[in-house]
């Protein structure tokens, strides 16, 4: 078993991932500034193998104390989203690019790092053509431009693994309701209309719990898929915005959605993944869009409206 640490583990991702670990008999320790005030890893805190930091995975003393001795690192701590990082540019550049250069600086060569990219830096797909790992970058964001770097600064780097994840949807404890799926959803069940700006653009989608299995799945197999990058997606939800109203509808037939015939939507990304090179290693999710649209509807019946943000 592992020694493993987790920067950002209570956060959307964290939240599914640091119990899974523990569930399986890794030792975690956690760093996270809680700046959410989330309970999430409340379930958590009974287990003598976990080590929770309250602090900045930015701050240099806290990181040396929570990776020392640690096998493995996945730096979650993250500002998400182009919204978010435009309108805090400098937080978003020391969390999500300083904070990993620190990383590398601090980690011990020996150390593993499995770090979450975002496939949002493939920016504008050919139209008809996958986007694959080999397939040139482009990043229409800051956040994608920070998230580019970061991956790449890793790769040069060494003992580390980049996954480039496909939009992520589903229930988790510190939910997320900014997410594509989750939002539409959401907006589904609670005002059962939406307009959507630029409903071509196409995107991938991932479930939380199968990001999980990807972690999990990349400790497992650490040196056979070490030095390089995947994407990680259901190969059979690469859709249209307008194509996934579709399906929410399916679940949701009172559900309408209008394509607004002015404006536009400010993140530009529109692209189809390949998600051979992963699958390739065995991997495979198992959690179908369907079955995370039906998940999210009943979870939406627990969770009062406007109760979580990432803002």
């Amino acid at each position: 078993m592992a020694k493993v640490c987790v920067t950002g583990g209570a956060g959307y991702i964290g939240s599914m991932l640091v119990p899974e670990l523990l569930r399986r008999g890794h030792e975690v320790v956690v760093v996270d500034n809680f700046m959410y005030r989330q309970t999430s890893l409340l379930e958590c805190v009974h287990d003598p193998t976990l080590n929770l930091v309250r602090g900045d995975a930015r701050n240099r003393q806290t990181i040396q104390r929570a990776v020392k001795g640690c096998d493995v690192i996945i730096p979650l701590a993250c500002i998400v989203g182009a919204p978010a990082c435009d309108k805090d540019s400098q937080l978003a550049r020391s969390t999500n690019l300083d904070a990993i250069l620190l990383l590398l600086e601090l980690r011990d060569q020996g150390q593993r790092i499995i770090f979450p990219n975002t496939n949002s830096g493939y920016g504008i797909g050919q139209d008809g053509m996958f986007c694959t790992e080999e397939s040139p970058l482009n990043p229409v964001s800051l956040y994608g431009q920070l998230k580019v770097e970061a991956e790449k600064r890793l790769l040069e780097a060494g003992n580390a693994i980049t996954f480039r994840l496909a939009t992520v949807f589903g229930i988790s404890p510190r939910m997320r309701l900014d997410l594509l799926v989750n939002d539409f959803v959401y907006r589904a069940v609670f005002d059962r209309f939406v307009v959507l700006f630029e409903p071509h653009f196409k995107r991938n989608y991932i479930h939380v719990r199968d990001v999980v299995s990807a972690f999990l799945h990349a400790i497992d197999h650490f040196d056979e898929m070490k030095d390089t990058t995947y994407n990680v997606g259901l190969s059979n939800a690469n859709l249209s915005k307008h194509e996934l109203c579709q399906e929410i509808q399916k679940i949701l037939p009172s559900f309408v959605f209008q394509e607004a015939s002015i404006g536009e939507d400010p993140d530009k990304r529109n692209y189809v993944v390949s998600n051979e090179k992963i699958e390739a290693t065995g991997y495979r999710p198992q959690v179908s869009l369907r079955q995370g649209i039906e998940e999210l509807v009943k979870g939406y019946q627990v969770i009062p409206p406007h109760h979580y943000s990432n803002r």
